[in-house]
């Protein structure tokens, strides 16, 4: 089992959403719920055509974190 990050960004129809350790890995959805339901299958889906292409899966190694900064 991996976990991996995803950014989740607000558009002006919904959310979009990527994952820095799987270029090309993308999603959209109109909800919260929905785009991250969206992602996830879009990784499995990423994975399984990296899979059978032969490509190796790529370890989970990006991190986030939040800073406070003054105004």
């Amino acid at each position: 089992m991996h976990k991996y990050l995803i950014i989740i960004e607000k558009t002006t129809t919904g959310f979009s959403s990527y994952s820095p350790d799987l270029p090309g890995c993308v999603s959209t959805g109109e909800t919260r719920e929905e785009i991250e339901r969206n992602m996830k299958e879009a990784i499995e889906f990423h994975l399984e055509g990296m899979q059978e292409e032969g490509y190796p899966i790529p370890e989970p190694s990006s991190e986030s974190a939040y800073l406070e900064v003054a105004l």
